[in-house]
């Protein structure tokens, strides 16, 4: 329901309790008019150091994302969006649909942009993307789910770099130069575009600058996912300062 300030549009945004990228970097990029609500999914900031802990860390974010949903609904918002990812790529693209389809069930109705739709919908953007990289924070388990989503998209995935960051908060901290330095390693001349995932990644503005060293699309993750919000609800205001995606689509 829009509103006095969110005049255009009110988005309630689902994030982990431990994600600190999701509301500066969404926020930054907000048109006039479109404001931004955050609802936490409360999860313990435990280690993650194998994959069966990455695969409690979702299990912990499964069981609390619905919680999430209700307090945010009670806001009247428009529509939501899901800013968290590895959910969202989890068992291919059923996975993600039945997901998707879940959460709008339990939002009332209300469309939910996903995390993982955003992307591959921001590739297609692109004339002659088939060939892409992809940088994670995950662990092995995480990175498996999301080169399968990509793949069953029509993808070729040359590879998937995981940073395997040793808990949910730690992802917040990995440096730019660090993210440089994976965006060199995952570059080629055989990747047509890259691609980062990991909504607790700050990569937003390093990703429009490496598009300038590479000359190719390098897509950050909650870029992605804020510019399929805001298309698939009519909104087209072109954002500066986060790539082309928002700049030209």
């Amino acid at each position: 329901m829009t509103d006095a300030l969110g005049s255009r549009m009110v988005f309630g945004v689902l994030v982990p309790s431990t994600n600190t990228a999701v509301q500066p970097e969404y926020d930054s990029m907000r048109p006039p008019g479109v404001t931004n609500h955050i609802s936490r999914i409360i999860i313990p900031n435990n280690p993650v150091n194998s994959d069966a802990d990455f695969s409690q860390l979702m299990n912990d974010i499964r069981g609390a994302t619905m919680a999430a949903v209700d307090a945010i609904v009670t806001c009247e918002p428009d529509a939501l969006i899901m800013g968290m990812s590895a959910e969202t790529f989890w068992d291919g693209v059923d996975g993600a649909n039945t997901l998707q389809d879940k959460l709008q069930t339990a939002a009332g109705g209300r469309k939910v942009t996903m995390a993982s739709d955003a992307c591959q919908a921001a590739l297609r953007c692109y004339d002659g993307v088939k060939r892409v990289a992809v940088i994670t924070p995950y662990m092995p388990v995480g990175d498996a789910q999301v080169h399968r989503f990509f793949t069953e998209c029509g993808f070729d995935v040359s590879v998937v770099h995981g940073l395997r960051c040793s808990s949910p908060t730690a992802i917040a901290n990995v440096s730019e130069a660090s993210l440089r330095d994976a965006i060199l390693a995952v570059d080629g001349p055989n990747v047509d575009a890259i691609v980062q995932v990991g909504t607790n990644l700050a990569m937003a503005r390093l990703a429009a600058v490496a598009e300038e060293w590479l000359g190719k699309p390098v897509l950050a993750i909650n870029t992605a996912t804020y510019w399929h919000a805001l298309r698939s609800h009519g909104i087209g205001d072109r954002v500066g300062g986060y790539g082309s995606l928002l700049e030209r689509f």
